[in-house]
């Protein structure tokens, strides 16, 4: 999936990885996740953010702008434990002159992602974003995106929309994602998937406080449930202090059905999360890598 040109040629970096996992981690952190380290081949002196592997996990669908704007790039590899090949960008339609990220790919070549575009049907008048479709055939090229809809019959409204994540249950297609539907704090909605497309978003409330709690990714877990991870600047306290270190920091939490109750969030600790903004953290499909921004960089952990 979106290997639609040759991978550019150039000097392969290897990847820092840190030696040994670190000290234990206090039993009131979540999964055990190794040491974060920068993705070397993928940051640039410019921005870059809102990393995604591909369902098959050979290639990494990020947000740069190192051509001047928002613009969404792939970065390919031959196999889960090889390097990615220098990024290249994604073809018009799917790129424009406005700001394009929070990529989301599906199963069947299709992908979905944020667009600030303004064209009519614009939830937001082209401020802030709405999330956008497309597909791509197998000659590789992509389909005109298609917004969602605006609220009260879709998922977008008049504020800015992140990150959105799908996931198939035997009772419906839901989708996530973050927005503070105009007005106030950000918070993680879910919508679902009818005859018409996805409805109207509505909050999860076990999952949203009066702080910013945004940017979500969910994956099915082998033996059920639902695991989902996402970004809070919530000021939570533990039996050992403070749980979170300043700004956003990601967190996760289980829940048997995604549209029943979430467990309490918990923050993944100091192995992922810093003094700095840790945001738009995205699961690989097997749960063993961990990407996510922080600061104008992308980072990867592994579990």
């Amino acid at each position: 999936m979106l290997r639609t040109t040759p991978a550019k040629s150039g000097v392969l970096a290897c990847l820092l990885w840190l030696a040994g996992t670190g000290p234990a981690l206090a039993d009131h952190w979540g999964p055990k996740w190794g040491p974060a380290v920068a993705e070397t081949m993928v940051n640039t002196s410019s921005s870059e953010g809102c990393p995604i592997e591909t369902p098959d996990g050979l290639s990494l669908v990020i947000a740069s702008n190192r051509a001047g704007q928002l613009d969404l790039w792939a970065a390919d590899r031959d196999r889960i434990d090889s390097q990615w090949q220098e990024p290249r960008k994604l073809e018009t339609p799917v790129n424009s002159d406005s700001n394009d990220f929070c990529p989301f790919p599906v199963w069947g070549r299709a992908l979905l992602f944020v667009s600030d575009r303004a064209v009519d049907g614009t939830c937001g008048g082209g401020v802030g974003g709405d999330i956008y479709y497309t597909r791509q055939s197998p000659a590789g090229g992509w389909t005109e995106p298609v917004n969602l809809g605006c609220a009260p019959d879709g998922p977008n409204t008049p504020g800015p929309e992140r990150s959105p994540s799908i996931v198939n249950t035997w009772y419906g297609t839901f989708l996530l994602y973050s927005t503070n539907g105009g007005s106030g704090d950000n918070d993680i909605y879910i919508s679902r998937l009818g005859r018409h497309g996805f409805g109207p978003g509505h909050v999860v409330s076990s999952l949203s406080t009066e702080y910013e709690d945004f940017m979500p990714n969910v994956r099915p877990l082998q033996r059920g449930g639902f695991e989902i991870v996402f970004n809070s600047n919530r000021p939570t306290w533990g039996r050992h202090g403070a749980d979170s270190f300043g700004g956003q920091d990601v967190y996760t939490s289980t829940a048997r059905f995604v549209t029943g109750h979430w467990s309490s969030p918990v923050n993944l600790g100091p192995n992922v999360n810093t003094s700095g903004n840790e945001t738009r953290a995205t699961m690989s499909g097997d749960g063993k890598r961990l990407h996510f921004g922080r600061d104008g960089d992308i980072y990867v952990s592994e579990r």
